[in-house]
């Protein structure tokens, strides 16, 4: 498949949940990408690709929270690299550094253990979705306090409307996502 025919193929297959989680919202759920072997394996490979390149590859993956678990994780499988989960706070056990991010209604916070990575480390940074950024954002802030590059953040789906990506490219922060969900 080329890369127009991957991205209409994984977009047939996200889900739009009107009305979910508040009147208005339009939720684009990832979840039946995940279901169907066939199409996980399309989605994983369209990253993985991207990454194999001598240029393009990171030392280690860095998954947000939750679903950027799931995709970070077999990702760097593939690419036979390390592996860091960004999680919620108080969610790991060792020393972390943290992040405290807005959002729309209050703030929240994330962690990374304090030994997750090594300064020049090059991260790729995964997520299922770019909406306002401000987790990415967060997880970017984290990795670079401890020294590493983020290389890239990398997401299935972008909203672009809600003005994430744009803010994190603002910031410098290349962006590589699969499905874009703009006007619609």
């Amino acid at each position: 498949m080329h890369a127009p025919d991957v991205n209409a193929f994984l977009r047939h297959h996200i889900r739009t949940v009107p009305d979910w989680p508040a009147p208005g919202v339009q939720f684009r759920d990832i979840t039946p990408l995940l279901q169907n072997p066939q199409v996980f394996h399309v989605l994983i490979d369209a990253f993985v690709h991207r990454y194999m390149s001598r240029d393009m590859r990171p030392d280690v993956v860095a998954g947000l929270d939750a679903r950027g678990f799931i995709l970070g994780a077999v990702i760097a499988y593939q690419l036979k690299v390390g592996f860091v989960p960004i999680r919620k706070k108080g969610k790991l056990p060792f020393t972390t550094v943290e992040e405290t991010y807005e959002l729309e209604y209050g703030s929240a916070t994330v962690e990374l253990h304090a030994d997750a990575v090594k300064p020049g480390d090059k991260v790729l940074l995964v997520d299922d979705l770019i909406a306002t950024g401000g987790t990415m954002m967060a997880g970017k802030n984290l990795l670079e306090k401890l020294g590493a590059q983020v290389m890239e953040g990398a997401a299935i789906v972008d909203l672009p409307e809600l003005g994430g990506s744009k803010r994190l490219t603002d910031a410098g922060l290349p962006l590589f996502t699969l499905v874009d969900f703009s006007g619609h």
